[in-house]
């Protein structure tokens, strides 16, 4: 067990194994490093891989201030100077895709090899004139008032359907385990703010080369999106796992595995 405090009363929990370049696991919205554990080994074997709890999420501490996308990721560049990481390749899933354009908006890219973003939209809220995002108000504030309502059987429902195949009833318990961790004011606070960013303005200024993951089974995030962000970053090169829906690292994890690997090890 690990941790870093990356500002006063703030620890952030992290587990690390291998040696090399560092390689940053972030995860989604209510979330945790668990959902990497097919990565760790593979991806240890090369590189100095970390997987990484946001703060207030998984085994970091539960503050009820800062829980915002921008302050996850100062808290990022936070800890990435307390181990003195250099040169990193940075994989957001979900609104960890949003932790790593806010890190780069807000710091810029001389620290950072890469980035891998999965499944994840410009942003998630359906603006006039962004149709594909995920959610409007109506739904938003469904999910708000589930979230301090009703947050067990809601979560197991948002669970299985970030998945293409069923979930076996171990997986589906140790994943209920780990999104409701935190306290529910905390859920609906970060809900909110990572449902209303919005990143499209920013993408055409990503140099950094950029792998895009997308399941095609669109239950939660549409291939669009995938294509809306290969279409807009420049360095950028997509692919679609096909027997996957929201997480492909989980449904297809040795493909997935080669496949960042080899972007890494080749660039776009």
């Amino acid at each position: 067990m690990a941790f870093v405090e990356v500002e006063e009363g703030v620890r952030l929990f992290y587990e690390e194994k291998g040696q090399g370049r560092p390689i940053i696991f972030i995860h989604g919205v209510w979330m945790s490093s668990p959902f990497f554990k097919s990565q760790l080994p593979y991806f240890s074997e090369k590189y100095r891989t970390i997987l990484l709890d946001l703060r207030s999420h998984g085994q970091s501490n539960h503050v009820h201030y800062g829980n915002t996308v921008s302050v996850y990721a100062k808290d990022l560049h936070a800890f990435i100077g307390e181990l003195g990481l250099k040169d990193v390749i940075l994989v957001g899933w979900s609104m960890g895709a949003f932790v790593v354009w806010d890190y780069l908006k807000q710091f810029g890219e001389g620290n950072i090899h890469s980035t891998v973003i999965v499944d994840e939209l410009a942003s998630d809220f359906k603006w006039p004139d962004f149709h594909i995002g995920a959610f409007d108000m109506e739904t938003l504030i469904a999910f708000m008032t589930e979230i301090q309502t009703n947050r067990t059987p809601f979560l197991q429902k948002f669970l299985a359907s970030m998945f293409n195949n069923e979930l076996s009833a171990e997986d589906a318990g140790w994943m209920l385990g780990e999104v409701t961790k935190m306290p529910e004011s905390i859920a609906g606070s970060i809900l909110f703010d990572q449902s209303i960013v919005d990143y499209r303005s920013f993408l055409p200024a990503i140099n950094v080369p950029t792998l895009l993951c997308f399941g095609r089974h669109e239950k939660v995030i549409p291939v669009a999106a995938g294509e809306h962000l290969h279409k807009n970053i420049p360095n950028s090169k997509l692919v679609i796992f096909e027997d996957s829906c929201h997480c492909p690292f989980m449904e297809e994890s040795d493909l997935f595995n080669e496949t960042v690997n080899c972007f890494i090890q080749k660039g776009v």
